[in-house]
């Protein structure tokens, strides 16, 4: 795997040897420290012979004369000031993770020029959440050693005047960037090595971090009638899994918060077999499983004051002689039943049952599924925002201002009774797909009947979860999207 850099902070002075990093605003000013002495008229002059402008993610490495025990310096545009916010300084992290990327070891200079130089605790915090992010690469099965990581190790010191407070917000920061990382890990596995039970079992590995995590078998779904699940299993050589795990940090009788992610580890489309182009991408289609899972590693590594459940339904879906065909006819756990129109609507099968076994078994404050769903919100939305259906305002307003915060960024489309004609069935309770128009609504249209008056919503992340658009701090095909959203959600509205 690619090497993730250390971080130590500290309010010590700039080093006089290895690896600096100065950061120099859009006036292109540097910090007092970084302007003194000989290093400071060295740089001062190389910013000036390189006309560099400071402007935001600019980099400049200076080569330092004799006299010096530094080996080289690298200059870090900022921008204007005023214009940081929380996304400037995460992304600033992985300029400096790119910028340096060579380096074993290296320190950064976390000061501005002005009065208001110093940056908080929080912003160290994010500075140091990016260098990691930025740094992360999936290349495990990589045996190349002209691709493998020049270091077996990479430490990195911040240094910065909130250094005490900012070591405080790190340590909870670690554990989100942690959840992370883990998702990515997730989404990236190919499907051959991550089945539904091997995902269960990485699942099962929470309960190091104080998690309770109950596994369910086969026999166990089929006890409580998961029919909706089973039918898209039936396929697989790979029996299905559901993994529940709940973090109890709240009050012992308060209810909890609930996430839901469909987890199908690969996706042929079944009997409706999916073109051959592009088919090996369907290894993500857990990618809202992954989120759920780094979401659930996230808030008991911070230790979070909540109660919270996560639930994963895990099945494979595979074209074999016992698959289930289009026509066949399942009854879910409700007790409705769903006529298979098309074996590629799976996942919305896989999470009829997750949601009702989990609003049945925990009654939460509300729930909140994450999904790969459907190709028709990429049609929509593209890969910049995620689809967000509920049938409650509040908690869609939530979930709105936790992405601005954070960056991942949903929309909400609506949900309504007209759309429940589009999956009425001739033969069952409902059909699995409306057809081709409003493909997303439709679906979420179907989930909405599985979760009673409970506030809902569901997250259709197949445009943010995996092949989304590389930036500072996600070099990866998987993205880890929702883990960040998800956990601000919790942290500024149900923490206390």
């Amino acid at each position: 795997m690619s090497v993730i850099p250390e971080i130590a902070i500290s309010s010590a002075k700039l080093p006089k040897k290895g690896t600096l990093v100065v950061l120099c605003d859009d006036k292109a000013k540097m910090s007092a420290s970084a302007s003194e002495g000989a290093l400071g008229k060295t740089l001062k002059s190389a910013i000036a012979a390189a006309d560099f402008k400071g402007s935001f993610g600019q980099t400049l490495r200076v080569m330092v004369p004799q006299g010096t025990d530094l080996d080289d310096v690298t200059v870090v545009g900022t921008g204007k000031q005023s214009d940081m916010n929380e996304q400037s300084w995460l992304k600033l992290g992985g300029k400096i993770a790119a910028a340096v990327s060579s380096s074993a070891k290296y320190a950064v200079a976390l000061e501005l020029a002005g009065k208001d130089g110093n940056p908080t605790a929080r912003q160290v915090a994010d500075v140091a959440q990016g260098i990691q992010l930025g740094a992360y690469r999936f290349d495990k099965y990589k045996v190349d050693k002209a691709v493998k990581p020049k270091h077996k190790s990479i430490k990195v010191t911040l240094i910065a005047k909130a250094a005490a407070a900012a070591k405080k917000v790190w340590a909870e920061q670690q554990g989100v960037t942690n959840g992370v990382m883990l998702a990515r890990d997730l989404v990236n596995e190919p499907a051959n090595v991550l089945t539904p039970k091997e995902f269960a079992k990485r699942a099962s590995e929470l309960k190091k971090l104080g998690c309770k995590v109950e596994i369910l078998d086969e026999k166990a779904m089929k006890a409580l009638k998961m029919g909706a699940l089973l039918g898209v299993s039936r396929g697989s050589r790979n029996p299905p899994r559901m993994a529940i795990i709940e973090w109890k940090g709240g009050k012992p009788k308060e209810k909890p918060v609930a996430f839901v992610g469909k987890g199908v580890t690969f996706d042929t489309g079944g009997i409706s077999l999916k073109p051959a182009g592009g088919m090996e991408d369907m290894k993500g289609d857990m990618g809202g499983a992954a989120a759920v899972t780094g979401l659930m590693h996230a808030l008991a590594a911070r230790k979070a004051k909540a109660n919270v459940v996560g639930v994963i339904g895990l099945v494979e879906n595979m074209p074999d002689g016992d698959a289930q065909r289009p026509g066949d006819i399942v009854t879910s756990m409700s007790g409705q039943t769903i006529e298979v129109i098309n074996t590629d609507a799976e996942g919305r099968l896989v999470l009829a049952d997750a949601l009702w076994h989990t609003n049945k078994k925990f009654k939460p404050k509300f729930m909140i599924n994450l999904a790969t769903l459907t190709g028709a919100v990429l049609v929509a939305l593209g890969n910049h925002h995620a689809g967000l259906f509920s049938n409650d305002d509040e908690l869609s307003e939530q979930l709105s201002e936790a992405g601005a915060a954070t960056a991942e960024k949903v929309w909400r489309l609506p949900v309504g009774p007209e759309y429940d004609k589009m999956i009425d069935s001739k033969f069952a309770d409902m059909k699995n797909t409306g057809g081709r128009y409003a493909g997303s609504i439709t679906a979420a249209q179907f989930l909405q009947r599985y979760v009673g008056d409970t506030p809902w919503a569901h997250l259709d992340v197949a445009g943010t979860a995996m092949g989304s658009p590389q930036t500072e701090i996600n070099k990866s095909w998987a993205s880890g999207f929702g883990v960040r959203l998800l956990d601000r959600l919790v942290a500024d509205n149900y923490e206390k």
